[in-house]
């Protein structure tokens, strides 16, 4: 694959209406897809994009079953589900068993819609369990429309856990921690060898100059494309990315190539 954008929303027709329609008035912009999973592949075919990684978000414990279960039916040659578990649910450490079970790639974090904060001692166990499993744990960091005021998860309380857990693979969405690139470059960038980031919401908010930065600090080796469709788009993602003008390999890894590492599928598929 040539482009594997690594943090997709899409949901079950049945909610994507209405689903959408509340995000958006949260994020206070307009929606770049409807939020199905048909409209969401119609779009990314237009943007270029081969494959994706789909993430869904249980709000409340109760969704585990239903939320990964959706996510598992979806799975398929183009479109790559994590699932997702509530860390107050009873049932987060058999649910992630499960959700290994189903052939998921990981699983999403979201602290500021599943309120708790990244570094609480009582998300140790799920953090400690996703390492055993292999399950990569892809977080929203920094901040988010919801609750701007208070951020869940800083590049501060990042490192603690990154360094706790260093088996546990931790991918930072929103290039570490959106609006607050200034603390994962000197925090973050570079420091840990279980850190990834990924580029969600790059192409609209992120200084090229300072892209660069964290780019070459990181190692464009441990750097997933990402879009956060359907807040920003895949398309002017990739064209900020090669107005850097990185080596030919660098931008071939963020394109594709460390996703198709972490994701064990194409070349380094385990059967492969």
């Amino acid at each position: 694959m040539q482009y594997i954008d690594f943090h997709v929303h899409a949901f079950a027709d049945k909610i994507a209406g209405r689903t959408i329609s509340a995000l958006a008035q949260t994020a206070g912009k307009p929606p770049a897809s409807d939020g199905t999973l048909s409209g969401t592949e119609k779009i990314m075919k237009q943007w270029g994009v081969d494959g994706f990684v789909l993430l869904s978000i249980a709000t409340k414990p109760s969704q585990h079953l239903v939320c990964n279960n959706w996510a598992a039916s979806c799975k398929c040659d183009h479109i790559f589900p994590f699932g997702s578990v509530h860390p107050d649910g009873e049932d987060a450490l058999q649910e992630l068993e499960r959700i290994k079970a189903l052939g998921l790639y990981g699983i999403k974090l979201h602290p500021d819609y599943q309120h708790f904060y990244a570094d609480e001692e009582r998300l140790f166990p799920i953090y400690k369990k996703c390492g055993e499993l292999g399950l990569p744990i892809i977080f929203h960091a920094g901040v988010d429309p919801v609750c701007p005021e208070d951020v869940h998860c800083t590049p501060k309380m990042a490192s603690k856990i990154l360094e706790k857990f260093p088996d546990t693979t931790m991918i930072m969405a929103h290039l570490g921690a959106n609006a607050m690139w200034d603390d994962v470059e000197n925090i973050l960038a570079g420091n840990f060898e279980n850190l990834w980031l990924d580029t969600a919401l790059v192409g609209s908010y992120v200084n090229e100059d300072q892209l660069y930065r964290i780019i070459e600090k990181q190692g464009a080796d441990k750097i997933l494309l990402a879009s956060d469709c359907p807040w920003d788009t895949t398309d002017i993602t990739i064209e900020k990315i090669k107005r850097l003008h990185l080596p030919e390999q660098d931008e071939k890894n963020i394109f594709a190539k460390n996703a198709e590492r972490l994701l064990k599928v194409g070349e380094f598929a385990e059967n492969a």
